[in-house]
């Protein structure tokens, strides 16, 4: 369906009226065939969210990290990342990912303006970045969340195993994390002053 407006520049063709396509009642949600053409054209926002649990003075005392298997039956380790959609503020896309993927009972402490502890780029093309993504170009705000809630893993992640600080900083952990995630995390622990 379509719908006509009056034609701030009428030419004469539509009789002074514009003809626009009737919006999705979603406009920030992109069909699979948008999404592959814009992944073709353009850096897709992403935001991601390393989880942590908190002791009573506020310190760091474990790492949520997901297991996850990939279309091809692997398993890999990722943590909590999504695209941001048109319209919808940073907060509010993570906020929406954190509860997709550890559930609603997650109960994410976001402050009213979160900031990122770094800026990840993932180019589909390895040795450009310590990130990698084979779909695209992928610019990413991290944010460090605690979560004080009981963690259920959702969507496609199978389980969210908690490290400690140390642990969560391993090689051994690094080379289990998919597109560099584990670089990811040491810049959070890093960013805390937890990394040694």
């Amino acid at each position: 369906m379509t719908v006509r407006t009056p034609d701030p520049d009428p030419d004469g063709d539509d009789f002074g009226f514009e003809v626009v396509p009737e919006r999705d009642a979603n406009p920030g949600w992109l069909s699979d065939v948008e999404l592959a053409e814009a992944r073709r054209r353009l850096p897709m926002l992403y935001v991601e969210a390393i989880p942590v649990r908190t002791d009573g003075s506020g310190q760091v005392i474990s790492v949520g990290v997901l297991l996850r298997s990939t279309p091809l039956g692997e398993m890999t380790r990722t943590i909590v990342s999504g695209r941001v959609r048109f319209g919808e503020t940073v907060r509010d896309a993570l906020f929406r990912h954190v509860e997709n993927d550890l559930g609603p009972m997650a109960f994410p402490l976001l402050p009213p303006q979160p900031g990122p502890f770094a800026v990840a780029e993932y180019f589909p093309i390895p040795g450009v970045s310590a990130f990698h993504d084979d779909r695209q170009h992928a610019v990413s705000l991290a944010f460090v969340v605690p979560v004080t809630g009981t963690c259920e893993p959702r969507q496609d992640a199978l389980e969210v195993t908690w490290f400690s600080p140390e642990e969560a900083a391993s090689d051994a952990l690094a080379a289990e994390m998919e597109g560099g995630r584990g670089t990811l995390i040491r810049q959070a622990l890093a960013h805390l002053g937890l990394l040694r």
